[in-house]
Parts: structure tokens; C-alpha cells; sequence
């Protein structure tokens, strides 16, 4: 069986969002009609893009949604202020962002229905991402702060209560802008966060706890991780990527985790992304020049450029496994190589049937099951949440009898 296939994706603050196979060089798409900020361009499950989008004219916020088989947003989101980051739910059923005066925002997906929003940080949302088990809501701030809040109190109906009820955890994590946060692992809640103050840090979301702290000679703007979680790959500003090790096999290599590696092969200008792909074989990367560089991870080295001609690049994903679209719709084949329109033509065939229809379809069709998946969905958060909240209690109280039964004993 194949592997799925995997699409490069870049946004720009002055030009279309466009998809490459990176492998080939080839353009496979582009989407018109948006002027996406830095973090601002997200996968909303298989079936859509949604992309910030910041009015020329008018300097206004919105936030398009986009399908894989048309050039234009079949959707422009409304959002009470202009927005950046954008983080989605792994089924698209709903959407997050960040906004300039450091609200962040909770949308339904595709309807655009805000249900809810509430004040994250004294300065802008610089950054937005979900745990990997999708039960968490991690923002960072211009402010140098780190929220967590469970998804699922984001997205309930209810609105009563004190926002900041919301919050799982806050604390100051940098001394300068957070500009990004990768969550570490299924089963523990850890994240890395990187910032303009030259550093990178592991966080345990349980307590806040500051686990480990790494300074480079630069601001660092994103890390990626192979999919064992050893290594990492740091974007600096210096248009350089930066490797060590976050663990090691033995106590005779732990100096490694000391050490810094710089790969060979430089970018023109300050790196805004970089993300594993291939199953952990090949890192892209893309910098703020609008060159996109594909990397051999083996050997450190840079084995296709693309972006002689581009634009500014202002973010970059990685889509794969679209053949699952076929469940919108979509005939999904082996030939994803040709464009109509912008969009992408899945099977080498052009698609007659319009987005609003197909739209309509949707919504008629897949309600009751969607709205039940998402009730499931979100008390299988709670219950998640809860239960490592009181594990972590437990922990605590166990501790303290403990510490209680060896004074009685007369133990110092």
C-alpha cells in the first residue's frame, strides 16, 4: 500500500496561497484572494484551507475558507478583528484565532458561527496550536505568555461564567514573543515553545514547569520533530536550521543534548517555517525570500529549491491523506498534477458539480451525524482533561502524605 500523498502548501502576505508537489517542482494549484499574515494559513481536516486574510484597503480581518477543487474561498469568515494564527481541530469541525488585541476566537466549521471569545494575552496572539491527543487549546502572545485551555469549554454551547474559568494553565514562558509551540507526544502533556528572545523551551501543560531551556545565537521562528521525538530542526531568523537532540538512548550520550548541529545549506532570509515530512525522511522548509527548500534528512542536505519567482512566503503546510475527501465529495486518484481554474483536479477529471451545491449537499446530509461526533468528541475531551487533572492531584496528596509520615517518624 502507498503512502499518502503530501502536498506543500505556502500563503503570502502579497499573493495567492499556491501547492506544490514538492518532489516534482510542480504547482499544483493556487488559491486567489488572500493576503495571509505570518502563522496564518491551516489545514481544517481533509476538506478545507482556511486562511487569514488582512484587507489592503481597508486593513479589516477576515478569515477565508477554501476547498481543494476550486481557486476561490467559498467562504469569507467574519471576525470582530483582524486575525493571524489559525489552528483547527484534526476533523475541521472547528477553527481558532488569534487576534491583534489578544482575544482568541472559537469558530464552527464551515458555517463561520463564533462560539466564543474571550481575552488570552495583554498583546497579540502571536501563535496557536492543538495537543496532539486534540484535547487542548495552546496560544502564545506577543507578551511572552503561554495559555492552555480544553477545547471543549471553547466550543460548548453555554456561555455563562468568568472567562478566564477557561483556562487549564497561564504562565510567562519567554522574555520576548512566543512565535511558536509544538506539542510533544500522545500520552504526556509536553510542549516545546520557541521566541524572539533566542530560546527554546519544554513546558509539562500539567503544572506549567519549566523542563528544559535551549538558547541559540538567534530568534527562532518554528521547530519540527522527527516522528520519534528525539531530534528537532530549528527555523532561525539567520536563515539558518538548527539540529539537537530533545532525548537520548543512553547516560553515555547525554552531552549530546548539548550540542547544536547547523545544516550546510543556508536561506537568503529569516526562516517562518519548517515541518517533517515523508515519514520523518525529509524536512521542508520556507523563509521569508519565497524560497521553499526540500531536505534530505539523512544527510543534512538540500536536494530541491522552489521560489525563484515567488512571492513573500508568510506560513507553510504540509496536507496529506486528501484522498479521504471522498467523503465530500471528491474523486480522489493517483494523478494530482493538473489544475483548472486554480484548483486542484483530483482524478484528472475537472469537477461539474458547483461548491454551493456540493456545500448544501454537505450540510443536509451530514448534520445529525456531525453534530453527534461532536458531542463524543467533546466529552471524550473532558473526560481526558479530567482525568489528568486528577491524576496530577493524586500525585500531590500522595506526596504530602509522605512527606507528613516521615516527620512523624522523626525523618529529616
Amino acid at each position: 500500500m502507498s503512502s499518502p500523498r503530501e502536498i506543500v502548501l505556502t500563503s503570502s502576505p502579497d499573493g495567492p496561497i499556491t501547492a506544490y508537489d514538492i518532489f516534482s517542482g510542480t504547482t499544483l494549484a493556487r488559491f486567489s484572494g488572500s493576503r495571509s499574515p505570518r502563522h496564518g494559513l491551516v489545514l481544517a481536516g481533509k476538506a478545507y484551507i482556511a486562511a487569514s486574510h488582512i484587507s489592503s484597503a481597508t486593513a479589516s480581518g477576515s478569515i477565508h475558507l477554501y476547498n481543494w477543487w476550486s481557486s476561490t474561498a467559498f467562504h469569507h469568515l467574519p471576525v470582530p478583528e483582524p486575525v493571524a494564527p489559525l489552528a483547527a481541530t484534526p476533523d475541521g469541525s472547528f477553527l481558532f484565532a488569534g487576534g491583534v488585541s489578544g482575544n482568541v476566537h472559537a469558530l464552527s466549521i464551515p458555517s463561520g458561527n463564533i462560539l466564543k471569545s474571550f481575552p488570552a494575552h495583554t498583546k497579540p496572539v502571536s501563535c496557536l496550536t492543538i495537543s496532539n491527543d486534540g484535547s487542548l487549546l495552546i496560544s502564545g502572545g506577543d507578551d511572552g505568555t503561554i495559555l492552555v485551555v480544553p477545547i471543549f469549554q471553547l466550543v460548548e454551547q453555554t456561555t455563562d461564567g468568568n472567562c478566564s474559568d477557561l483556562m487549564l494553565h497561564g504562565f510567562v514562558a519567554h522574555d520576548g514573543p512566543v512565535t511558536a509551540i509544538t506539542s510533544i507526544g500522545l500520552c504526556h502533556y509536553t510542549v516545546i515553545s520557541c521566541s524572539t528572545d533566542c530560546t527554546c523551551k519544554l513546558w509539562s501543560l500539567l503544572d506549567g514547569t519549566n523542563l528544559r531551556k535551549i538558547t541559540f545565537p538567534y530568534a527562532i521562528s518554528r521547530i519540527a520533530l522527527d516522528p520519534t521525538g528525539t531530534e528537532f530542526y530549528a527555523a532561525g531568523a539567520d536563515g539558518l536550521i538548527y539540529k539537537g537532540f530533545l532525548k537520548v538512548g543512553s547516560r553515555k550520550q547525554a552531552s549530546r543534548m548539548l550540542e547544536l548541529a547547523i545544516l550546510a545549506d543556508k536561506h537568503g532570509g529569516p526562516i517562518i517555517s519548517v515541518v517533517m515530512m515523508n515519514a520523518g525522511k525529509n524536512l521542508v522548509s520556507a523563509a521569508e525570500d519565497g524560497r521553499v527548500y526540500l531536505w534530505e534528512v539523512e544527510r543534512g542536505q538540500v536536494i530541491n529549491v522552489l521560489g525563484n519567482n515567488m512571492e513573500s512566503i508568510s506560513d507553510l503546510v504540509v496536507a496529506s491523506g486528501i484522498g479521504d475527501a471522498r467523503r465530500h465529495g471528491v474523486r480522489v486518484g493517483d494523478n494530482m498534477n493538473k489544475s483548472v481554474g486554480g484548483g486542484i483536479v483530483l482524478s484528472g477529471k475537472e469537477l461539474t458539480r458547483s461548491v454551493k451545491d456540493t456545500v448544501e449537499i454537505e450540510d443536509a446530509l451530514s448534520v445529525a451525524a456531525k453534530d453527534r461526533s461532536k458531542a463524543i468528541d467533546m466529552l471524550e475531551s473532558a473526560i481526558g482533561v479530567y482525568e489528568r487533572l486528577l491524576e496530577l492531584i493524586l500525585k500531590e496528596a500522595k506526596g504530602g502524605t509522605s512527606r507528613n509520615s516521615h516527620e512523624d517518624n522523626g525523618d529529616v
